[in-house]
Formats: C-alpha cells, structure tokens, sequence
C-alpha cells in the first residue's frame, strides 16, 4: 500500500501556492490549530487500495462479506465498491483529520458522506479536506471529496470537527507490524500458472480418509491430475458419499487393502500407465517399499523429500530436504538430496537456486559431522561435481534464511540470507523444522519424492487437501519436467 500526504494553502489569500503543496514529514505529527486554519486552505492525502487492505480489514473486523471479498461475487457490481466508499474514503478522511489536517488535537464531531461511484482493488485515491467555515467554539466545517486516478469523483460530503486550540508536534507512533497471509490466495497463485499445462495421469494410492480423496478429487477439478484411484471400491464410494464428492468419471482400481494399492500403483507407474504416484492415507514405509524395490522406478540417484515451504513471515517459498525419507544420509546420499532439490527448483523455474547446507554452527567443528559435509558439499560444487546451483554452509538457519542475522554475525555469502533450498544434516531435525514452520509458523506444505522415474506426491496423512492440491502442482511441474529432463 502506497501513501503520501500534502497540505495545500489557502489559494486565494497566497495564489503561487495554488499549485504548490508541502510533502509532510512522515517522522513527526504536527497540527494546525483553529487560529493558523484558513477558509479555502486544504490538505490532501494518496492512496492505493490493495486486496490485502481488504483481508486486513475483514481479519480485525470479522466482517465477510462477499461483496468485499470475493471478485466473483461482486465483479462488475456497485457492490464491489462498498467496501472502498464505507472504509477506505471515510477511513482515509478520518486519518487525514486526525493525523494532519488539522492533526492531532481534533475532535471528529459529524460527517455526511455521499458516495457517487465504485471503487475497486487497485484503485488509487486522492482524498481531500478543504476548510470551508470557521465557526464558533473552535468547530470547522471541511468539505470532503475522493477521486480515483482518473478523476472521477467516488465520494462527496462534509465533515464538522472540533479544531485544536493550541499546536502540537510529536514524534509519529511505531505501528504494530501486520502481516496478512492469506493460504487459499498463495495456493491460487502457485497453481495458476500450470493451468496451461495438460493434466497428468496420476495414481492415488489407498486415498481411504476424507482429506486424501478430497485432495484427489479437487485436484482433479483444478485440472492438475487425472486420478487414478487405488483402494477398496467399496470405502472409496462410502467416503465419497459421506463427504459430498463426486467420483463420476474417475477411474477405480479396486484392490483389497493398503498394501495391493501401493504394489497396483507402483506397478501401473512401471508400466508406463501413470505419470506420477501420490499417497494417500497408508504410511510412507508401505508406499516407498515397493517404490524402492522397483528397479523400473529407479534411477541412478538416492530418492529423497522435498517439503515446498510457504511461510507467512517470509516474502518466497522454501524448499527443505530431506525430512521424511533418509534418516543419517552420508555425504554420498546429502550430494544426491541436493542434486534432486536442485531438479526441482530448476523445473519450477528458479535458474540457479541458493542453497544453505544447515548446521547449528557457520564455522568447521569435527565434532559436528553435519558442518564436515557441509564444508565438503561446498567443494564439490566446487568442483563441477554438483551443478545448477550456488552452496554455502554450513550455516545456521537464522543466518540462511535473515539478511540481517548474517550482517550482523559479518557472514559474506551469496547465500546467506537469500537461501532457496535448506538441506538439513537429518530427517529428525529436517522434519522437527518443517512441522514447526506449518503448525506455529502457519506455514503450508505440500511434499514431493525426487530420485525416481517419477515424481511421487508425499504428504503427512495429518496433512489437509490444500496440502495435497498443492503436492499435485508439484507432481505437474515435475512431470513435464521429466518429458524433457528423463531421470
């Protein structure tokens, strides 16, 4: 959101002025008492409307209406505007009266308001406050107007208020840090791009609770797999009923348990008859025992998970590796996590990603196995032994993922503070980092396998659709990937 402040003379008493106007110091709050107010003298104050003005709005207010939030509810209606004229024009003018014109001090007694058009998201407004009577007991009467940035007139009226009687001027007040995360939004944006891609046929192992088979339904309907549904028939349709999904049109491999799906999708995966696997609701070790022991699966690489990271406080995903597959990968198994997060990175169009090889320390203690590998990591890269990327570790996280954590501790890095990848020393510290950004970071997750002939969608089985819809994305990007890029 973007913002400045002018205070415009009175133009008829000093008419150079007229086109001239006083940027306000945005470091302090200074007023202009009822004696300095001049009839004709105004002030006027610019801002932009964003979408996440509104979702800050409707998070304090509670107020959700779909007529402020929802662009196909309202699009193309007066009613898109409202939430604009009601508390952006109003709320503006309010904040223009009590921050500089008059400023601190005044007292907001009476408005009427007339709201003449629309405004929607992008929007910039030109609010104005111009002084039109100067009456008795210190109260003046504003005129009031709003424009958006063609000059059409959004908002008309007048506002009564009760002007300071002495001047003042204090330093502005630090504002509380507010950060809007809005997951559904984020999701949205990272799936849209791939809507142009063709869907990938994709087999749903054992998607026997409500999240996994509404994951697969709806990412069926955003157009990011064709699911092939793998589990007992009869579940299958008692889960759909119960949960209101459709399953009209979708194929059914009906298996008798858990276990046949995980050999029926690894075998149809063999074969060439799907382009991806996704878990659905048995464990890891069922499904990646017959992945591993499919020699048509594998490749000349480790397997290893890759959790895409979108976390609130942090302006690009993350990806982190390995936290669900090697438990104490050696060197030889770190090199191939990295290579296959490096894979992913590149076909999610990231050209040369940043990788942070985590430890507790950012300095070489033989004491610590995980700042050796590091260290010999960094001169394999070195080396041309690992391409497409920049390393540097080791490091800790603080300083992988802050600029400022690393300026302070005078750690010169290309990587340090701009971190892509995190690659962990251990599944128990890569996993413990990933459930803590999710569960009191409010981070989303979505989870991918690298290192087999194809991608395998791996998600917790505490994990929601949003997770699986968008371990899906990443089954897209990496299938397509894989049409050009064989593993």
């Amino acid at each position: 959101m973007s913002s400045s402040t002018e205070i415009v003379p009175n133009s008829h008493s000093h008419p150079e002025a007229a086109n001239t106007a006083n940027t306000v110091n945005s470091d302090w709050l200074e007023n202009h008492p009822y004696d300095e107010l001049q009839l004709g003298q105004s002030a006027r104050l610019v801002r932009t409307l964003t979408q996440a003005d509104i979702a800050a709005f409707a998070a304090l207010s509670g107020d959700v209406n779909p007529a402020h939030l929802d662009p196909d509810y309202a699009e193309g209606t007066f009613l898109h505007g409202v939430v604009a004229h009601g508390l952006w024009s109003a709320g503006l003018i309010s904040a223009l009266l009590g921050t500089q014109f008059p400023g601190p001090g005044t007292i907001y007694l009476s408005q009427t308001l007339n709201f003449t058009a629309p405004v929607r998201i992008g929007d910039t407004l030109a609010v104005r406050v111009t002084v039109l009577e100067k009456r008795s007991h210190h109260n003046v009467l504003l005129g009031c107007e709003v424009n958006n940035q063609r000059g059409e007139g959004v908002l008309r009226g007048e506002a009564l208020v009760k002007a300071p009687d002495r001047k003042i001027r204090l330093p502005r007040p630090t504002l509380p840090r507010m950060q809007i995360f809005d997951p559904d939004a984020r999701l949205h944006a990272f799936l849209a791009p791939l809507a142009s891609l063709p869907s990938v046929r994709c087999a749903v192992v054992h998607p026997c609770d409500m999240e996994s088979l509404r994951g697969a339904v709806e990412a069926a309907e955003l157009g990011l797999i064709i699911p092939v549904l793998i589990a007992p028939r009869a579940r299958l349709e008692a889960l759909a009923a119960e949960g209101g999904l459709d399953l009209t049109g979708l194929q059914i491999e009906d298996v008798a348990h858990s276990h046949a799906a995980a050999q029926r999708g690894v075998a149809m995966a063999a074969a060439g008859e799907v382009a991806a696997l996704m878990k659905g609701s048995l464990h890891t070790d069922e499904l990646m025992h017959e992945v591993i022991h499919c020699a048509a699966l594998r490749t000349k690489r480790r397997m290893s998970h890759v959790f895409h990271i979108d976390a609130p406080l942090h302006d690009r995903p993350l990806l982190i590796t390995d936290a669900a597959l090697n438990i104490r990968p050696d060197l030889a198994a770190k090199a191939d996590i990295v290579a296959n997060a490096i894979e992913l990175a590149h076909a999610m169009g990231w050209a040369c990603p940043k990788v942070a090889l985590l430890s507790a320390v950012e300095t070489i203690n033989e004491k610590m196995i995980s700042t050796l590998d590091a260290a010999a990591l960094c001169k394999m890269a070195d080396r041309g032994q690992i391409t497409g990327a920049i390393l540097d570790g080791p490091l800790a996280f603080d300083n992988a993922v802050s600029l400022e954590a690393a300026q302070r501790k005078g750690i010169r890095s290309d990587v340090a503070g701009q971190a892509d990848i995190l690659v962990v020393p251990d599944l128990e510290s890569g996993n413990m980092l990933a459930k803590q950004l999710e569960y009191l970071g409010g981070a989303s997750t979505a989870g991918i396998v690298l290192g087999a002939k194809v991608p395998i969608a791996l998600t917790s089985r505490a994990d929601g659709a949003a997770a699986r819809k968008a371990s899906a994305g990443l089954v897209k990007i990496l299938a397509h990937w894989f049409l050009t890029h064989q593993p």
